[in-house]
């Protein structure tokens, strides 16, 4: 029994010394991960291909900067209306997918310098009588809730005389009720629907008028500064190497990452 009872406590060493390595390495492998909040239907940023895999611009940005930092990197979709509750929770490192930046969002999250500029845009149906801002009146208009395309349409004098303004979760929501007669237009990011106009020829037209200029940056937890200046300097030095021009050329056919 005495034999029994020793080699019960030798074992029981060797597994509590095999868990906790375990428990260890997957800590370590946890704290050397940057989790990177998404809105995966927001192309060409960052959205799933025809075999449900995660690609775009800012996906292969991050996993670039990522190397750089000689971080993992695991995408995270997540309810872009919430995302700033994702980040300040901890449950996400960075907020990174076409993330305009404003002064309200200042004031919840640190910003990397801006990397591309885009503009909110109103998009109609290529045969539409619409031309200019002033047609929006009376109209149905669509956008993705809690984005910058709710705050400039909101900002624009046009918003009074429009009669209603439909929120969805994503882009793809509301330009499939753009191409269904249920809405007029959609005010969405300018980098988005060029997209969208390149897979679909004659489908869209763009009002010749931009709501407002914008610039996209990244969005880091409030007092991580930390990890801030090690992104900031990995993008930068994927500015200087070329690696962020060849990037946007894949994906835009022209280099306009902001230096």
């Amino acid at each position: 029994m005495k034999r029994f009872a020793t080699m019960s406590l030798v074992i029981a060493a060797i597994f509590s010394i095999i868990t906790g390595c375990s428990s260890n390495s997957s800590t370590a492998k946890e704290e050397n991960t940057l989790v990177i909040g998404i809105d995966d239907k927001f192309a060409p940023m960052g959205f799933r291909d025809e075999n449900n895999e995660i690609v775009g611009f800012d996906i292969d940005y991050a996993k670039a900067a990522a190397k750089k930092m000689g971080k993992e990197v695991k995408f995270q979709p997540i309810d872009w209306k919430t995302k700033e509750a994702e980040l300040s929770s901890g449950r996400i490192d960075l907020i990174w997918n076409g993330y305009t930046i404003t002064d309200e969002r200042k004031e919840k999250v640190l910003f990397t310098k801006p990397y591309l500029k885009n503009a909110q845009v109103v998009v109609t149906m290529a045969d539409s009588k619409l031309t200019k801002f002033e047609d929006l009146e009376g109209k149905v208009v669509g956008l993705q809730s809690l984005s910058s395309a709710s705050d400039a349409l909101n900002a624009a004098p046009i918003k009074e005389k429009i009669k209603t303004v439909t929120e969805f979760s994503d882009n793809v929501q509301a330009l499939t009720d753009l191409k269904s007669g249920r809405l007029d237009a959609v005010v969405i990011d300018e980098i988005v629907i060029n997209y969208y106009m390149t897979k679909e020829k004659e489908t869209f037209k763009v009002l010749n008028e931009s709501l407002t200029p914008e610039e996209y940056g990244i969005g880091v937890k409030k007092g991580n500064e930390e990890l801030l200046k090690k992104l900031q300097k990995a993008l930068d030095e994927l500015s200087e190497d070329g690696t962020a021009g060849d990037i946007s050329e894949n994906w835009f056919g022209e280099n306009k990452v902001l230096n």
